[in-house]
């Protein structure tokens, strides 16, 4: 069984220390560090730190993309990269040293061009051989069919490969027309799928029950923040705490 994991909107996440955060001043900045990011590439850099090999696929474009494949290398995984036109993103993160908050800035990602795409998808069948586990993981850049993932769920449906998806608003909706295997929502994500603000924690239980009861996926799991996650399936509901350091 082969675990391939496609980021469509990857990122090369810049995070930096200031000294007091001052409106207008030009600002000092320290402490610089690069990391890769993007959806399926930390689930790839997470599995690789458990011993599970990946074909971590994304695509890769300008000095910002040749640095991100870079930093893959140098954490000893090898990464399928496909070169497109538009730059990768760069993110950025700040954090105060005056009191310890930390400032996120998000950048959207370039469309990719129809072609690129294509490209992707044919690299996906590909990749995959029946029973493999295919991770769609991140948000979709400006300007991608809101449906993207969707169409590529079902251009692989004949290789019967188990979906896990880890996306969300329209894209998540889109997803859960198709059949599969697992996705993983937060408590925000989940309580945008019920068309509601919040859940409470009964809500959020039912719900989830709720769509594997509708065939929506086999496995629901909805993380909790510092509080851990929960999964829910046909047997039930189990708490998972993080783990202690």
């Amino acid at each position: 069984m082969n675990i391939v994991t496609l980021t469509v909107n990857p990122a090369l996440d810049k995070s930096a220390k200031v000294d007091g955060l001052v409106p207008n001043d030009k600002l000092k900045c320290h402490s610089l560090k690069y990391q890769p990011g993007g959806g399926g590439i930390n689930i790839t850099r997470v599995l690789k730190r458990l011993e599970l090999e990946t074909n971590c696929i994304f695509p890769s474009g300008g000095n910002a993309g040749v640095h991100l494949k870079d930093l893959l290398l140098k954490e000893n995984i090898e990464p399928i990269s496909v070169p497109v036109d538009g730059w990768t993103r760069e993110n950025l993160s700040v954090v105060d040293t005056q009191n310890g908050l930390q400032y996120r800035f998000g950048m959207p990602g370039n469309t990719l061009l129809e072609k690129e795409l294509n490209t992707l998808e044919n690299l996906l069948k590909k990749s995959l051989n029946t029973n493999d586990i295919l991770v769609l993981s991140g948000s979709l850049a400006e300007g991608i069919p809101i449906d993207y993932y969707s169409k590529l769920i079902k251009a692989v449906a004949s290789k019967k490969v188990k979906i896990v998806i880890d996306t969300s608003g329209s894209a998540l909706k889109e997803v859960l027309k198709e059949n599969v295997y697992l996705i993983k929502p937060n408590q925000r994500e989940l309580a945008q799928l019920a068309g509601k603000e919040f859940l409470s924690s009964e809500e959020q239980e039912a719900f989830a029950l709720e769509l594997i009861k509708s065939k929506k996926a086999k496995y629901v799991v909805v993380s909790l923040g510092a509080r851990g996650a929960f999964i829910a399936s046909e047997e039930g509901i189990h708490y998972q705490a993080t783990p202690s350091l």
